[in-house]
């Protein structure tokens, strides 16, 4: 046999050590399993730490298996360096089994909180909340991680211990907080405990409708209506107004408006809205209403109302309301359909003059048109007009003209 503290006695301590580590962690998952029979958050666990979990025990082991079979003739500065390098991976993989671990107890909470349920704005704060508080505990275990490694270095150690020294890590935040990169990572802190947006909230952000769908450390993810993905900075949602339409709950109050002929028959209208809602599962029996909110400008706009679980919903039901209420004015109310009414007016033809007057025009120079008429006016106005003293019996008129009344009586 060979000597424990030999180059042989290395290899083989190396290969117990990886057996026993394989042996433990299948021991364990075989635990595991059968407790996974009744419950279901030992194969979650698996699913989770299992690939960190093999690597941080086989660290571990083959570090203690170095260390008791190390041959003599190795010199004292590869003992420190092989100790070392020992030191980093076993932080290293201990860093990424927690956070591993991390991430399980977060799932295994987010389970008990399901968002396909119709009033689901708790589960929704509460999933907003883990997944925020699960990524910072995440990059808390990495930035103590890196200091921790930066410790076992002889030269960086005053660089680790300002990094885990609560002043020094202040100071960072400080230095940063004025960037824009850590400006959003307060910023989605904020959001994530103000409450004022959660995961699968409905939203409308710049001129576009969705819903929230990730909301990291720096980010916010809103899935559009049409699968487009609008992502905004964190800083977006702290310092710019936006509408959250599931602020309180996700129940909704949505209008179709009509634009229809006086005729209309509101009561029609009114009985064949409550039919149409008696039909479908997409109405919550909260509201329905219907109304005549204004007649001017020769329409009649009729408003109805009516309410849903949710928005996807509520866009669905005013569809089919709009759709069937315009079916049912087509079939048996066309009268209501909007018209366009004109009133053609023809001019009124001018008045004939008597036929005198007709002659006497025709007969004159200057007549017939308002400019003749006009020109007739200037050669009157500058020629004086000499009248006959028989027509109108004036003194002065000429006696040859005609015999007198006197005369005839004497002759």
């Amino acid at each position: 046999m060979f000597p424990l503290h030999s180059w042989p006695g290395l290899a083989v301590a190396c290969l117990l050590a990886v057996v026993v580590a394989v042996a433990v962690t299948a021991v364990l998952a075989l635990i595991l399993r059968l407790i996974g029979r009744r419950r279901q958050w030992p194969e979650l666990l698996i699913r989770h730490v299992r690939v960190p979990f093999r690597l941080f025990l086989v660290v571990i082991v083959l570090w203690i298996a170095v260390t008791v079979s190390m041959p003599p003739e190795v010199s004292t500065a590869w003992r420190n360096g092989i100790h070392h390098t020992f030191l980093i991976l076993t932080i290293a993989t201990g860093v990424w089994f927690a956070a591993a671990f991390v991430v399980f107890v977060a799932d295994l909470g987010l389970a008990r909180y399901r968002l396909d349920v119709p009033d689901n704005r708790y589960a929704r704060r509460v999933r907003t909340q883990v997944l925020v508080l699960r990524r910072l505990t995440i990059v808390a275990a990495v930035v103590i991680g890196l200091g921790a490694v930066l410790l076992t270095f002889p030269a960086l150690q005053a660089a680790g211990a300002s990094l885990l020294a609560s002043a020094g890590v202040i100071g960072i935040i400080a230095g940063v907080a004025a960037q824009s990169s850590l400006a959003n990572l307060f910023a989605g802190i904020q959001l994530a405990f103000s409450d004022a947006i959660r995961i699968d909230d409905v939203v409308v952000v710049e001129q576009q409708w969705g819903t929230i769908e990730e909301i990291t450390l720096t980010y916010v993810v809103v899935h559009v209506w049409d699968d487009r993905r609008l992502v905004l900075p964190s800083t977006y949602f702290t310092t710019k107004p936006f509408e959250n339409w599931t602020r309180q709950h996700s129940e909704l109050l949505g209008s179709i408006e009509f634009d229809l002929d006086w005729r209309v028959s509101t009561g029609g209208m009114r009985a064949e809205l409550n039919r149409i809602l008696a039909t479908t599962d997409l109405w919550d029996h909260r509201t329905a209403v219907l109304q005549v909110t204004d007649a001017v400008g020769g329409w009649v706009r009729v408003r109805v109302l009516v309410t849903a679980k949710d928005a996807p919903t509520l866009f669905d039901l005013r569809c089919l309301v709009r759709e069937r209420l315009i079916d049912w004015m087509q079939r048996y109310s066309p009268a209501s359909l909007p018209r366009q009414r004109v009133e053609l007016a023809e001019p009124a033809e001018p008045r004939e003059r008597p036929a005198r007057a007709r002659s006497e025009e025709e007969g004159r120079l200057f007549s017939g048109t308002p400019e003749n008429e006009q020109r007739a006016q200037q050669f009157t106005d500058a020629i004086p007009i000499v009248r006959d003293g028989a027509d109108d019996g004036e003194p002065g008129s000429d006696p040859g003209d005609g015999p007198s009344t006197s005369d005839e009586e004497n002759r």
